[in-house]
């Protein structure tokens, strides 16, 4: 057996008498000790495999975190409001989200995507959702709620089977007949308050990946929503009893375990355990993945036509803009009380101007600032064309071809019925999308006759202008027939404007369809008149009208799905945990257990919960089968947590206790075998906080049955519960200079984040790797440390080496002393 340094320096440590003996070589020496100690004293204790990795004290309380499923990233949420993203090397922030007025500023819940590129949180001053992205800190998508969330979880669906996997593979058959969708303009996207300049090619990649996940909300007064990839509500459940503080959705998608706050008047509220049987969703996988998938597409390209109709409107304004910053000034200083339009319409009937007029057009206007005006104008037109063009129609295109397949699933009864595809529903949603591509094309004429119309405008205007300074027209340009109609009345330059108003009126200037030999012969055919086949115009509406009814009949097509599988959800398990006294209300229970987990191996919910009224060193752990009405034997256990931590052999020979007596502060599932615990020794003893990983192995082996009697609470019987006892060997360290509460783990990426009971002090720790104290130090140390502890005793060795540790525990107590001060105030 070979061994390092430092485990050579903890050999060396105990008081062994080694005799002198004639070697050759301090080589010879070194291993005839190493051998002497290996063969007459045992093994020293192995110390915890943590490594701290980072810390720090924050400025505002922490409300909620959460680690990244992919990387090394830990996200959290405080009472100001901000949303912060650290890395796990030093505690590092990669970036900050403050509150937005748009948005909200009461973070109440996080989870990220299982792919760890979007993070969800949810407001619950605005009752909204917001997915982000988690490289750029931008809003992709926001959805709004009836009740604020009080809880989440985003789960991913591990199933697999012949169906899945061809759909999976054949999934973007749609890229082979749609064309790819443009990106927004920068310019326009920039000026947004949520949304930033590169946000289209984002929000189309919100989809992820083709396996199916859903983002799991919870909140008060039963309220309890699913939505595929986090975008399309696929289920809302309803009679959940109280508030709910914890879900889990199985992988396997046939239950769903919830834990909920039930409040009665004068009783104190009691925390129950449901499960809830979605057996609907477990059998028909395919279909629910199709159908969720295709109507997330849906989701994703409405939002991208609101941008793109964002977008727009933002060059529409830098028309008005364009003419206000001449005009401004102008009706300033007018002194008449007649409007702009009157003096216009007075030099075009009479070839007259008032001296302002004038003076606008000939010092301020010009004729080469006309020109400019008027290329810039024209400019705008063209970009609301373009957009016309290749982001709306092309929008439009693609929601035809999700909807259409959407049809044809609902026309497969067999398979889709029971999901709740309604056909006429979704008949009604393709006519509406067709509508608004009609509009849109409207548009696009609307937009050719306005540019027709200012170029004559500023024509005229270029005429009366030369007249003003007695230059020569030249006869081209005077003909000012094209600012009348055959009637000769005055009208609107301007028409664009209207379609993008966000108005329910009808429009002021509606398109001329005197003429239209289409429309006429519509009107006459009895057969076509009312014809399915054909969309509805809307010509009286405006673009955005148009889209509203189109979104607001998309959503019923959408919630159809959603009331029937939330109508097959039933509640198969209810089990009353025990009471939270009315005194306790007042701290923050964000983080406060229980705590569930979802073993996808054996198909296993469990919860970890405790009673510290009744029993406060133990920790009781819950197991049921994702299939809720399987038996499970063990179903519940206590895990009595005292003296459950054995110390070193340097311990011992300092005097620590070693029946120190612990209770659980916080306790999180590691992994499927392995539980992270946050454990509070007694005020009689001076150990203060220790993070342990407890082996669940031994625990879940007890053969003992506990027999739940229905009518009481688990507090009420808690004296049957069948006990086991842990003793940990070496995985746990004393949190020194910490008044450690909560903790939060993730296994996949072995790393840990404790939070103090002020909700400001954090510490992150690497959980499978040994403390930086334990590595080995460099060679020219080792060596003349080695060398010069042969010639001493062993015994001075040892002390020598605890003065060092010693004085190395004091730096750190050093550097903590201002952070720990505003903690313990």
């Amino acid at each position: 057996m070979q061994l390092g340094p430092s485990q050579f320096r903890s050999i060396c440590s105990v008081t062994v008498l080694v005799p002198r003996v004639n070697v050759k070589s301090l080589q010879q020496t070194k291993r005839f000790v190493m051998e002497t100690r290996i063969m007459n004293t045992p093994q020293p204790t192995k110390m915890p495999a943590f490594r701290q990795v980072g810390e720090k004290q924050l400025p505002n309380p922490v409300l909620c975190m959460a680690w990244s499923p992919k990387r090394d990233l830990i996200a959290l949420a405080n009472t100001a409001g901000e949303l912060l993203l650290h890395r796990l090397a030093n505690f590092q922030r990669v970036w900050s989200l403050p509150p937005n007025e748009n948005t909200g500023k009461e973070i109440t819940a996080l989870a990220w995507r299982p792919d760890g590129k979007i993070l969800a949180f949810s407001l619950g001053d605005t009752k909204v959702v917001v997915l982000c992205d988690a490289e750029k800190a931008e809003i992709l998508h926001l959805f709004p709620l009836e009740n604020p969330v009080s809880c989440m979880h985003w789960m991913e669906v591990l199933e697999e089977s012949s169906v899945l996997n061809s759909f999976y593979t054949s999934e973007d058959e749609s890229n082979l007949f749609l064309p790819k969708l443009p990106t927004l303009p920068k310019s326009y996207s920039t000026t947004s308050k949520i949304f930033s300049e590169e946000k289209s090619d984002e929000i189309l990649n919100l989809l992820g990946e083709v396996r199916l996940n859903i983002l799991v909300l919870g909140g008060g007064s039963g309220f309890v929503e699913l939505y595929a990839y986090g975008m399309y509500k696929i289920a809302t459940l309803p009679g959940v009893p109280g508030t709910c503080s914890s879900l889990c959705l199985s992988s396997d998608l046939k239950s769903l375990s919830i834990i909920t706050e039930i409040r009665s008047a004068g009783n104190d509220p009691e925390i129950c355990y449901i499960q809830l049987d979605t057996g609907l969703l477990s059998d028909c996988l395919p279909e629910v993945t199709r159908m969720a998938r295709k109507f997330t597409h849906i989701s994703t390209l409405l939002q991208y036509l609101r941008l793109s109709l964002t977008c727009m409107c933002e060059a529409w304004e830098d028309i008005l803009m364009q003419m206000d910053l001449r005009l401004t000034k102008f009706v300033q200083e007018k002194n008449t009380s007649t409007q702009v339009q009157d003096e216009f319409l007075e030099l075009l009937l009479w070839g007259q101007s008032s001296p302002e007029l004038q003076a606008l057009l000939m010092n301020q206007l010009t004729v080469k600032g006309l020109k400019k005006l008027g290329q810039s104008i024209e400019t705008s037109y063209s970009s609301i064309q373009k957009l016309v063009i290749s982001h709306l129609q092309s929008g439009s295109e693609a929601l035809l071809y999700h909807l259409s397949e959407v049809k044809g699933m609902s026309l497969w009864k067999q398979k889709f019925q029971p999901l709740g595809l309604d056909s006429a529903a979704i008949e009604d949603a393709i006519t509406a999308v067709g509508s608004f591509t009609l509009k849109a094309n409207e548009l696009l004429q609307v937009i050719d006759k306005s540019m027709k119309n200012f170029k004559a405008f500023f024509r005229w205007l270029y005429v009366a202008m030369l007249r003003m300074s007695e230059e020569h027209v030249p006869p081209e340009l005077n003909k000012n027939e094209e600012l009348f109609d055959r009637k000769g009345k005055y009208f609107n330059v301007e028409r664009v404007g209207q379609y993008l108003k966000d108005e329910d009126e009808d429009l002021v200037s509606p398109p001329n369809t005197k003429g239209n030999q289409w429309l006429k012969f519509l009107q006459e055919s009895t057969h076509l008149k009312e014809s399915p086949l054909l969309f509805p115009s809307y010509s009286q509406k405006s673009l955005h009208f148009v889209k509203r009814m189109m979104e607001g009949v998309i959503e019923l097509c959408l919630q159809k799905p959603a009331e029937v599988i939330g109508k097959s959800v039933k509640q198969a398990v209810c089990l009353p945990l025990y009471t939270v006294p009315e005194s306790s209300e007042n701290t923050p229970r964000l983080f406060e257990l229980p705590s569930l987990y979802n073993d996808k191996k054996t198909n296993m919910h469990y919860g970890v919960f405790c009673m510290p009224e009744i029993s406060p060193c133990k920790l009781y752990l819950l197991r049921k089968f994702t299939d809720p009405f399987r038996p499970v034997p063990n179903a519940l256990m206590a895990i009595d947590l005292s003296n459950v931590l054995s110390h070193s052999i340097d311990d011992d020979a300092a005097g620590a206790s070693s029946d120190c007596v612990y209770s659980c502060q916080d306790a999180r599932f590691y992994d499927d075998e392995t539980l992270t615990v946050v454990l509070r020794a007694s005020e009689e003893d001076n150990r203060g906080r220790v993070l342990a990983q407890l082996p669940l192995g031994s625990a879940l082996s007890c053969e003992e049955e506990f027999n739940w009697d229905p009518s009481l609470r688990l507090d009420q019987q808690s004296g049957a519960i069948p006990v086991k006892g842990l003793v940990l060997e070496n995985q746990w360290r004393d949190l020194e200079n910490m008044k450690a509460q909560f903790v939060a783990v993730n296994g996949i990426r072995k790393v840990a984040c404790v939070l103090s009971s002020n909700l400001r002090h954090v510490r992150v720790y690497e959980m499978d790797v040994e403390d930086e104290e334990d590595e080995e130090r460099p060679e020219s140390q080792n060596a003349s440390s080695d060398q010069d502890g042969l010639e001493e005793t062993p015994a001075i060795q040892g002390e020598a080496e605890g003065g060092e540790t010693e004085g190395g525990g004091q730096r750190s107590k050093e550097q903590l002393e201002s952070g720990e001060a505003l903690e313990l105030s």
